[in-house]
């Protein structure tokens, strides 16, 4: 279990995000579920990550600071996943997120990044399109196009996705970092038709924005990937694969605000947190204020 999150002293005066959240109803037009995959490139402990993100919500109040309510949200609990079994693992997921029917907006919390293949193929069936009419927005410092020889894995959700039958033209990745990633992945991107928005082409809202707008105009719903080490590494020491170079906090939550805005954009998934390496908690501060972002009026 993890327990690395501190509780502060109650206060009635001072209500916390974490008891809104586990005292949200079904059928509240949020719904929260947690994925707790650990199959990553980089050994770990993704699967505590979930619980983090949760407990996380504790160090947070409800006030926004413009007095209007968050949106209530329902937490589903966490998915069962099967030991020792990664396409077994894809699938639970893609079965979880299909029987939960989305609804107006399904968040995930992660869990390593191997997660999104599922989810998205879950996005489609719930909403009943093909995989042909759903985009994917990724806010990552990597092209998670890694061979899918040896088995779904963090690094490689994408790259499962171009196999499932999602077309690379569907896929825009906005934060890519330099040294973070090879020639030979950038080039399947290339030949794949993925619109790839490098970390120093432009901010990563404004490669959200584009993004946005190129893929509205193609499918019905976008689901949006948000990897946690497109943060710097001093923003995200709980992320192994996050660098110098990436965004801070602040601009990640910019790039949020117009994810939360669009119509269009009715999954999004929090991973790659690692609580095992992270530091006094910043990297699950990080995500539960991302979450909370994508909850706020």
């Amino acid at each position: 279990m993890y327990d690395g999150a501190v509780t502060p002293r109650e206060d009635p005066q001072w209500p916390r995000a974490s008891h809104w959240l586990a005292q949200g109803r079904k059928g509240s037009p949020v719904t929260v579920l947690g994925v707790p995959i650990n199959r990553s490139v980089t050994p770990g402990r993704y699967d505590l990550g979930p619980q983090a993100i949760r407990q996380s919500l504790a160090r947070y109040s409800l006030w926004p600071g413009d007095g209007l309510p968050l949106t209530e949200c329902w937490d589903a609990g966490d998915v069962v996943l099967p030991e020792d079994d990664a396409d077994g693992e894809v699938a639970a997921i893609e079965e979880a997120v299909a029987s939960l029917g989305v609804g107006e907006r399904l968040v995930l919390f992660g869990g390593d990044n191997g997660l999104t293949r599922g989810a998205v193929r879950g996005l489609a069936r719930a909403r009943r399109v093909a995989l042909e009419r759903v985009g994917v927005i990724t806010l990552d410092a990597h092209f998670d196009l890694r061979s899918t020889e040896g088995g779904p894995m963090n690094g490689n959700p994408i790259r499962g996705l171009l196999e499932d039958g999602l077309p690379g033209r569907n896929v825009v990745q906005v934060g890519i970092q330099p040294f973070a990633n090879s020639p030979a992945y950038a080039a399947v991107a290339k030949d794949s038709g993925i619109h790839v928005v490098r970390a120093e082409d432009m901010s990563l809202a404004e490669g959200v924005v584009r993004g946005l707008a190129s893929l509205a105009a193609r499918v019905d719903w976008i689901y949006a990937d948000i990897d946690l080490d497109v943060m710097d590494r001093a923003f995200a020491p709980g992320c192994p694969g996050s660098r110098p170079g990436g965004a801070s906090p602040r601009e990640l939550l910019q790039a949020v605000a117009h994810l939360k805005r669009h119509p269009q954009v009715v999954a999004l998934d929090l991973v790659e947190l690692d609580p095992s390496k992270d530091i006094n908690d910043a990297t699950a501060l990080a995500a539960a204020r991302v979450f909370l972002e994508i909850v706020s009026p």
